[in-house]
């Protein structure tokens, strides 16, 4: 097993099973192996599941001796954030407080990865609690600040760190991750990642840390879009125990595709201008390969919403609740994060106005975002402005007088979130020497579209297939 089988598609690992060139034991082995060696390097290895893991892949290489084929994830290990259950084994949550804790009933998207015949190899580090309701510093977790596998010395991006991290360096071919308000872009991004956020209620989350139940999504993160298509395939689907799910599955079906020529993509020139100076080529080198894909580019404007204050209440008042216990009972005080802490603490004396204000401002920007996607069909904007900051570097310092009266889409990622809008990641250049992404978002379940595009951007590019340094 050479290096390239770390950083191989889903798609070409299963095809080289079926040929039998290796067994899945071999390869689980050779992948959880490589993730307990090198994950703590990243801060990215919450728990390892070397044993469970190999157990299923004996399980698993039976059904392919017999021919017995259950899609194509089958017998490829995989990695999740370690705040979905795993039953009898630690969920942690990152934070100290929930260090031993242990759930008696595994996720529901663990479950259904299990089914298609993938074992997990090991719970992956996030920054505690998911991030909520805000935190300062990368170090806001029980394993350390999630470090970037292209340099160390900057952040892997929160809260799904470990999961970027693990793709990243090729310690797990796709990982599961979570976004409340960017945290499976923001990883994605940094680590240049190919990262979907689904349509809320797409992805069940039973068996999953609650941070703010109108908000909370689980997502993969994959080497490609179509890796984030598979797994999204296996994962999604209707489920009566998370009383937010949609109620429908997805199939992902290529074919079936509208023509990009068909598909009216909406994008704001001011972006250019908001990125980071060393970043604007690469930025507007995307775009133009975007537009070279033969989709219709439109010059659209976001809604004026303060869509970050939004965010903040709504996260604000349903994580102290989720928290409730903790913070009453003083154990908040265990976690490594002041600002966090204090947040938490402020969520429950948010009144009740002001939750409500919020959700009545949130429904008005679901009216304006249908309203905008009744002329396009997708958004695209940088998924961040810029790389990842330096780990020592405070999250919370204030942001520098904006050179420009340009707009862009910024507000995309908390708007996005708000709405319950699908939003996919893909890796799209450099700026010294650290990745950039560009997020392709749309209206809801409109993923298949979200995926054609991606898709052909990849096929047109070749970000994300480069490797951070060994």
């Amino acid at each position: 097993m050479t290096e390239d089988l770390f950083f191989a598609p889903v798609t070409e690992l299963n095809q080289r099973l079926k040929k039998k060139e290796f067994s899945a034991v071999e390869l689980t082995r050779a992948f959880a192996e490589r993730l307990e060696k090198t994950g703590p390097r990243f801060n990215a290895l919450a728990l390892p599941l070397t044993e469970i893991a190999l157990r299923r892949a004996k399980e698993v290489d039976k059904d392919l001796k017999q021919e017995r084929y259950h899609g194509p994830l089958q017998g490829v290990p995989y990695g999740a954030k370690d705040l979905l259950a795993f039953a009898g084994q630690p969920t942690t949550w990152g934070a100290r407080p929930y260090a031993a804790q242990i759930f008696d009933e595994s996720a529901t998207v663990l479950q259904k990865l299990d089914k298609a015949g993938s074992p997990l190899i090991g719970k992956l580090a996030l920054v505690e609690l998911a991030g909520g309701p805000s935190y300062s510093r990368a170090s806001a977790s029980m394993f350390g600040p999630g470090l970037n596998p292209w340099d160390r010395t900057r952040w892997s991006g929160g809260s799904s760190s470990g999961s970027g991290s693990a793709v990243a360096a090729g310690l797990v071919p796709f990982a599961l991750g979570s976004e409340t308000s960017g945290s499976i872009l923001t990883p994605s991004a940094y680590c240049g990642v190919t990262g979907l956020r689904p349509t809320y209620g797409l992805v069940s989350r039973h068996g999953a840390m609650s941070l703010s139940w109108t908000m909370d999504k689980i997502g993969p993160m994959c080497r490609s879009v179509e890796d984030c298509a598979l797994v999204l395939q296996a994962i999604a689907g209707v489920d009566s125990n998370d009383p937010g799910s949609a109620g429908k599955s997805f199939y992902y079906a290529p074919q079936y595709a509208r023509k990009l020529s068909e598909l009216r993509v909406g994008f704001a020139p001011g972006d250019a201008e908001l990125a980071d100076a060393n970043a604007r080529p690469a930025f507007t080198a995307a775009m133009k390969v975007i537009q070279e894909t033969g989709v219709q580019m439109v010059e659209v404007k976001l809604p004026e919403f303060p869509y970050g204050a939004v965010t903040s209440i709504i996260i604000g008042c349903e994580g102290s609740s989720a928290f409730e216990e903790l913070i009453t009972s003083g154990k908040v005080n265990q976690l490594a994060d002041a600002k966090q802490i204090e947040g938490l603490k402020a969520g429950l004396e948010i009144p009740a106005k002001d939750y409500l204000r919020a959700m009545r401002i949130r429904s008005l920007i679901q009216q304006e975002f249908r309203k905008l996607f009744a002329d396009i069909d997708l958004l695209v904007a940088p998924a961040r402005y810029g790389i990842a900051s330096k780990v020592a570097d405070p999250l919370d310092a204030p942001a520098p007088a904006p050179s420009t009266n340009a707009r862009g889409l910024n507000g995309l990622i908390p708007a996005g979130n708000l709405v319950g809008l699908p939003a996919l990641s893909v890796p799209c250049g450099f700026s010294e020497g650290m990745p950039l992404g560009l997020q392709i978002v749309g209206p809801a379940f409109s993923e298949n579209s979200l995926f054609a595009l991606g898709r052909e951007f990849q096929n047109r590019t070749d970000w994300h297939k480069r490797r951070p340094p060994a």
